[in-house]
């Protein structure tokens, strides 16, 4: 399972070397999206991930740091099919789900795409649903299970919760990212037996964080910081230096372009 980090900042202002949250894991010959800031297309396809090969995309929550290149990830897939006839090919009767907790944010992305034509005209299925928690996706290959998590409060009785952490299994192995959470404690379920925990710090500090990993007894293996705050924007090295001294050293900071294979 490989994992490629196209954006790893949380939604400040525009910060040098720090696009908006996006990664992919590319497993068994799929490619599988998780949120989709700003640009994440564009650095994707630049980096030699393969658009063509994308099976499932997966919003933890419609906020726009999270969605904001979701419109041009949409409308580039199907540009690619149309540069020669081996990708028109590969493109033709391919279905792409998305989940997506806001079908009415949902709903702007698809005028967006449409724009002045009113109409899609991608070339492909894509099947757009709205999700809660337990196993939503599973292919054979990989499989995603979700948790929701306060970071945008409770819901109304009988409404949807709208923002959710994922475990993304596959190969033998186990990713838990957080999304945006209102408390690291709500990860907990997620994290047994975690090979790779992404943990985002927009809204955490890193020693709250790891204070309580060392104490929750979870199984994690390796912590990853994601969805930087300013903290880490203003220090990197600093940050992580602060983790290691309290997790050790399998601690490590996420840059736009990283690539990890578990």
């Amino acid at each position: 399972m490989k994992l490629t980090f196209l954006g790893t900042g949380s939604g400040t202002e525009p910060v040098p070397g720090y696009r908006h949250v996006s990664f992919v894991v590319e497993w068994a010959g799929g490619v599988y999206w998780f949120d989709a800031g700003e640009g994440c297309a564009y650095t994707a396809h630049t980096s030699g991930v393969d658009l063509r090969s994308v099976r499932a995309i997966f919003i933890s929550h419609t906020h726009t740091d999270h969605i904001g290149g979701l419109a041009n990830l949409i409308w580039t897939i199907p540009k690619l099919g149309r540069v020669d006839a081996e990708s028109a090919a590969r493109m033709a009767g391919k279905t792409v789900s998305l989940f997506i907790p806001d079908l009415y944010v949902w709903e702007g992305v698809q005028a967006v795409v449409r724009g002045p034509a009113k109409e899609m005209g991608l070339g492909f299925d894509l099947h757009a649903q709205r999700y809660e928690d337990g196993v939503i996706y599973d292919d054979g290959d990989l499989r995603v299970i979700a948790l929701h998590n306060r970071h945008l409060g409770e819901p109304d009785p009988g409404q949807p919760w709208q923002s959710f952490s994922f475990r993304i299994e596959a190969g033998g192995k186990a990713v838990v990212f957080s999304g945006d959470a209102a408390a690291t404690s709500e990860l907990g379920p997620l994290l047994d037996d975690c090979d790779l925990f992404l943990m985002e710090t927009g809204h955490h500090a890193v020693e709250d964080v790891c204070t309580y990993l060392r104490s929750s007894g979870k199984s994690y293996g390796r912590l990853a910081f994601i969805h930087h705050g300013r903290a880490i924007l203003a220090d990197p090295e600093g940050e992580a230096a602060k983790a290691r001294r309290l997790l050790g050293e399998e601690v490590l900071v996420t840059r736009d372009g990283m690539t990890l294979d578990l």
